[in-house]
């Protein structure tokens, strides 16, 4: 079975069972943009501002809504308002991460609401499946006044030297996410998991951080890689934070990254 990295978005989206994934990449075919701004900013009005002026360019927009010392409804609000002007999805970088109880009201409820805005969440099986058990089960409960609009990916590997999320975890990550394919739909990973022993129309995303053009790493243990080397190992999705916000011309450079990935990708599908 041909790798399915190597197909076009457009072709996965017609197969995906996942309403949002197929969303996710017939957005991505008509923008021409498999990027993903990472707006680790500290204030609504920033991160708005940066929703509103990279939105054109990018399919994703991720991010940290606990560093926004002025999170509010109203910028709920907003952001969602924004995500459908500029048409791309919203990823909160949550990291969710302990017992199945506990995320189910972490996720469905709490002061930061994340069911209600986020289209996609991601979450870490250091708990064990239980965490994914009970994410699951929300999510597709007949109740979920978002049927079919959420999703999540699992943490599998991580850029920060010295990662622990490797080897045995990692393909626990994988044996995890193929038990749960109604919510679970990818991956931040740094390659492209599971092809080798994938089943039939088994297709997970693949999420790749640390990204930047001019960096190859920062003074807390961040390791950087090119849009190019980040989809050649299997990147769907690249994931650029402070190398595109900030830049001293964050449109200019979020078009370049937008550019660059997207090259990438076309060589991949096209080799």
């Amino acid at each position: 079975m041909a790798s399915l990295s190597k197909l076009p978005f457009s072709e996965r989206a017609v197969a995906h069972p996942h309403p949002l994934a197929k969303r996710l990449f017939q957005l991505a075919e008509t923008k021409k943009s498999n990027l993903v701004i990472s707006a680790d900013l500290t204030d609504s009005k920033s991160l708005l501002a940066c929703a509103d002026s990279l939105g054109p360019y990018i399919a994703v927009f991720k991010t940290h809504v606990d560093l926004v010392s002025d999170f509010s409804d109203e910028t709920i609000q907003k952001l969602k308002e924004l995500s459908k002007k500029h048409n791309f999805l919203i990823f909160e970088d949550r990291k969710l991460v302990d017992i199945g109880n506990t995320v189910q009201k972490q996720y469905h409820g709490g002061v930061l609401r994340l069911s209600e805005w986020a289209d996609l969440v991601n979450l870490s099986v250091l708990g064990g499946d239980g965490i994914v058990e009970a994410l699951d089960k929300t999510v597709t409960a007949p109740d979920f006044p978002f049927p079919e609009q959420r999703a999540f990916l699992i943490l599998a590997e991580m850029t920060s030297k010295g990662s622990l999320a490797t080897g045995s975890y990692t393909q626990k990550c994988i044996d995890i996410a193929r038990q749960f394919p109604r919510s679970m739909i990818g991956f931040v990973a740094t390659r492209a998991l599971g092809e080798d022993q994938a089943a039939e129309k088994e297709d997970f995303l693949v999420f790749t951080t640390g990204v930047n053009l001019a960096s190859k790493g920062d003074k807390l243990g961040q390791q950087y890689q090119t849009p190019a080397s980040a989809v050649e190992r299997g990147a769907d999705f690249i994931i650029a934070g402070r190398g595109i916000y900030a830049s001293a011309d964050p449109v200019e450079a979020a078009k370049q990254y937008q550019a660059e990935g997207w090259s990438a990708y076309l060589k991949r599908v096209q080799a």
